[in-house]
């Protein structure tokens, strides 16, 4: 009998994944991984479910305490890259960085011979060119695909990694765990950061980052040079803001609202533009740096062939081309891409697979 770890995080897709594995046939270990800080969340309802969910598939179950490497991988990542500047995913990282790696090193310390997400993706073997290599789909539910947050992921990692629920629908899995009679069959969504859930990302930020006014500057649409911009009022910090955003602002009087269409951290200035046509609210072409780029695909000869893009979860996929130029790569869009910001990873896909991401910027 095969052994598999199984991520639960107290949610109903995690546990529809466990009960389905062992419904296959595996002799099924449920994990939860626990980050406590008293000041941004409670995990211990969480893990309750996780619990209780457990005892009514009669599988083992256990907590793994994760504050210290999360803390140090992820949480000063996010700080940090705001300090900066920049829009970081935290979730993306926390796949790749926390979840998967203690994963596998569970892997091999309980002789387990794989490990399994709620997450809605599809895994693929392909044998090519000699050699055999995973692949990455979205799932077929286009509402729940999480192929985007597992771009970070190596080959090992999904060689060893199992997803139940990538032929299924958030409905169907709901469906599933009615019937077996699953405490948290009607359960809401999580939300909001990895391991934190929802918050407020100013009242997260505030914790560690400090106000300090600067100036607002409008751009007119029409001339959009910073230097014949004016000074319409007053912020709490440009690192508290992101491209595209039109709340916190608190200025009002315009015919349409104002977005941030650029930052500039050193010297403290959020440049705003009026109205959603703002031409400064769109990207034509991103650029990534080498250090930057991630293939899951390693036969990744796909410059100057069309690709399709996100640059966000749940985003519509864009087409676009990769173009190679020394250490760079570029990706240009078919059609300007709405408030892409520095930090941000894209991901980019060739027939629902997923080829490769980079960090923006």
């Amino acid at each position: 009998m095969k052994r598999v770890i199984v991520g639960m995080s107290g949610g109903v897709d995690s546990s529809v994944a466990a009960l389905l594995l062992k419904k296959q046939g595996y002799e099924v270990i449920g994990i939860y991984l626990k980050y406590s800080n008293s000041n941004i969340n409670t995990w211990s309802e969480d893990s309750i479910d996780a619990m209780l969910v457990s005892q009514t598939l009669k599988i083992p179950f256990s907590i793994i305490d994760i504050s210290k490497i999360y803390k140090k991988k992820i949480i000063k990542y996010i700080y940090k890259e705001y300090r900066k500047g920049f829009t970081p995913n935290p979730d993306i990282l926390c796949n790749s960085k926390i979840k998967f790696k203690i994963f596998l090193e569970k892997l091999i310390d309980l002789k387990s011979d794989f490990i399994a997400t709620g997450h809605y993706v599809i895994k693929k073997e392909i044998f090519e060119n000699g050699k055999i290599y995973y692949q990455i789909k979205s799932g077929i539910d286009q509402n729940k695909d999480q192929s985007y947050f597992l771009c970070k992921l190596n080959q090992n990692q999904i060689k060893k990694s199992l997803f139940p629920l990538g032929n299924l629908t958030k409905k169907e899995v709901r469906q599933i765990a009615s019937k077996y009679h699953l405490i948290n069959a009607k359960k809401k969504d999580s939300q909001g950061i990895c391991f934190i859930g929802k918050i407020k990302l100013f009242n997260f930020l505030k914790l560690k980052l400090k106000k300090k006014e600067g100036s607002i500057i409008e751009i007119n649409s029409k001339n959009s040079k910073k230097e014949d911009g004016k000074i319409i009022g007053k912020h709490i910090g440009a690192h508290f803001f992101t491209k595209g955003q039109r709340k916190g602002l608190k200025i009002g009087g315009y015919k349409f609202p104002l977005f941030v269409i650029e930052k500039d951290i050193k010297n403290n200035i959020l440049y705003v533009g009026m109205g959603k046509n703002h031409p400064g609210l769109y990207t034509k072409v991103v650029l990534i740096k080498k250090k930057n780029i991630h293939w899951i695909n390693p036969n990744h000869d796909f410059f100057k062939k069309e690709v399709k893009c996100r640059i966000r979860y749940r985003q519509k996929l864009q087409k676009a081309t990769l173009y190679k130029k020394k250490n760079k790569i570029y990706v240009e869009f078919e059609i300007p891409q709405l408030a892409v910001n520095s930090g941000q990873f894209i991901v980019w896909y060739i027939n629902n697979e997923v080829i490769g991401s980079g960090r923006i910027g």
